[in-house]
């Protein structure tokens, strides 16, 4: 299924619209025999969700999770995994109409699709979509870590201009302690503020999410096309308002030298390491077994509250369009659990390629 799917061993496709019915998530190829319930999934929905706090959108879904197959007396079957979530809270006449809205895909859907595509809130371009990537992606977190020891964490590290200092890989309880998920407690206040300023004068904001895979072997990527970073990359493309990703230094390594940016190896435990990691745990599309490193750039939410220009697609005139509806004043706060589940996708599908994550767990 091109275009509403990823994957090659572990295959997720999503499913649904803004504010349709439901979305969902068809999660094929999970080894059986791995425990798993709507509760484990939950809590990570839960810190995606709509309406949490006062710097996201005030759309109000509760987004319960149903899963409808692919489990049985609680463990995984084999089979694949279907999950739903239903939308509660819809306002389609907010997002009905021909105008265009600058920074959204309404123009280029109504181009591809001939002007047939649901618009409401955006429909399949929606980030409302990213609940089956969290739905999915939960599932493929916890079979990393049952049968690989993985940990994957993702936190905010800018917003706007202010840049956080994390030293370290930080405690969950120190990233969800605060609204903008920023582990950094100098710089999360701030950035909250920067937040709150944007909405009041109708603007919105940017920013920069990490995610740190801990414990990952060796090995991991297939050559050329299908690399690790060709994989995580793409993965994490597929996540609305994502404009950019790095991994280990970055950009800021083609500003260095080969001297500085090397990573030289060293022997430790009885292994192979390197005693710095700017190659973020990637060399050659291929997981070196340091942790592995990716920065996520978000642009700014693109529906403002300012008037815009912009042009009638029907009768292709000119026009100034004032965007309704409840918007995220700035998307990152909401992003660290669907970078989470994106990078656990990948890194378990690229797992059970090489065949160190099996049919039976």
């Amino acid at each position: 299924m091109i275009g509403a799917s990823m994957g090659h061993r572990l295959a997720l496709a999503s499913f649904g619209e803004s504010h349709g019915t439901c979305v969902g998530a068809l999660l094929s190829g999970c080894p059986a025999g791995l425990d798993i319930a709507e509760s484990d999934i939950q809590p990570e929905l839960n810190r995606r969700r709509p309406g949490q706090s006062a710097i996201t959108t005030q759309r109000k879904e509760k987004d319960i999770i149903k899963i409808l197959s692919g489990t049985y007396h609680g463990k995984t079957t084999g089979a694949p995994i279907a999950m739903i979530i239903y939308n509660a809270d819809r306002c389609p006449p907010d997002y009905i109409g021909s105008i265009a809205r600058p920074g959204h895909s309404d123009y280029t859907a109504n181009v591809k699709y001939g002007g047939y595509n649901d618009p409401r809130g955006g429909g399949m371009f929606s980030g409302r979509l990213t609940a089956t990537q969290v739905m999915a992606g939960t599932i493929a977190r916890k079979l990393l870590h049952v049968a690989l020891g993985i940990r994957i964490t993702s936190y905010t590290t800018s917003i706007g201009n202010v840049d956080a200092d994390i030293d370290g890989i930080p405690t969950e309880d120190s990233i969800y302690g605060n609204d903008v998920r920023c582990p950094d407690p100098k710089a999360a206040p701030i950035m909250r503020s920067e937040i709150v300023q944007a909405h009041k004068s109708r603007d919105t904001l940017g920013g920069i999410v990490r995610s740190v895979a801990s414990n990952v072997p060796a090995g991991l990527g297939e050559p050329i096309y299908n690399s690790l970073e060709s994989d995580l990359a793409a993965a994490a493309f597929s996540i609305p308002a994502v404009k950019g990703v790095e991994f280990g230094s970055g950009f800021a390594g083609a500003r260095s030298r080969g001297s500085i940016n090397n990573d030289p190896f060293i022997p430790q435990d009885g292994g192979i390491r390197t005693a710095t990691n700017n190659a973020g745990g990637i060399l050659g599309g291929i997981s070196t077994g340091m942790d592995i490193t990716m920065n996520v750039a978000f642009k700014p939410v693109p529906s403002i509250y300012i008037p815009q220009k912009s042009i009638d697609m029907k009768t292709m005139l000119e026009t100034t369009l004032q965007v309704k509806g409840r918007y995220d004043p700035c998307i990152v706060p909401r992003a660290p659990p669907i970078v989470d589940s994106m990078m656990s996708l990948v890194l378990a599908d690229h797992a059970m390629l090489r065949g160190i994550i099996g049919p039976v767990l």
